[in-house]
C-alpha cells in the first residue's frame, strides 16, 4: 500500500492527490503535521531519498528562518530544522515500500506506480 504525506491544503498535494485518483491508485494519506509523524520517518526519508530532496528551500517557511538557520545546512542541520519545521519537508513524499518520490512529477510517478 502506498502512503503519502504532506499537509492535506497544499497545492501540489492536491495535484498529487488528483493524479493518483485519475489512475486508480490507492494510497493512505497521512498529514504529518498533524500526525507529527516526520520526525519518526525523516531517517528513513533521507536515507532513501536524501535530505537534499526533502528539505524545500523555495518555500515560504524557508524564508521565515533567520539566516542563521539557513546557513551551513548539512544533513544534521537539515534533519534538525525538517522536525521543527515540518512545513519545510517538500510535499508530498509518497512511500511505496520500495521507493520514496518527493514532490510531484507526474512523469516519475507514472513511471514508477504505473
Amino acid at each position: 500500500m502506498i502512503t503519502v504525506y504532506g499537509i492535506k491544503n497544499c497545492d501540489t498535494m492536491k495535484k498529487a492527490f488528483a493524479w493518483l485518483d485519475a489512475n486508480g491508485i490507492e494510497y493512505t494519506f497521512v498529514d504529518y503535521k498533524k500526525a507529527g509523524v516526520a520526525a519518526e520517518h525523516l531517517p528513513d526519508w533521507i536515507n532513501r531519498a536524501g535530505w537534499e530532496k526533502l528539505l524545500n528551500t523555495r518555500g515560504l517557511m524557508w524564508k521565515k528562518l533567520a539566516d542563521a538557520e539557513r546557513a551551513n545546512v548539512d544533513e544534521a542541520k537539515a534533519k534538525m530544522l525538517m522536525e521543527t519545521y515540518p512545513s519545510i519537508i517538500k510535499r508530498p513524499v509518497l512511500d511505496t515500500g520500495k521507493k520514496v518520490l518527493v514532490g510531484f512529477d507526474p512523469e516519475i510517478y507514472a513511471r514508477t506506480l504505473l
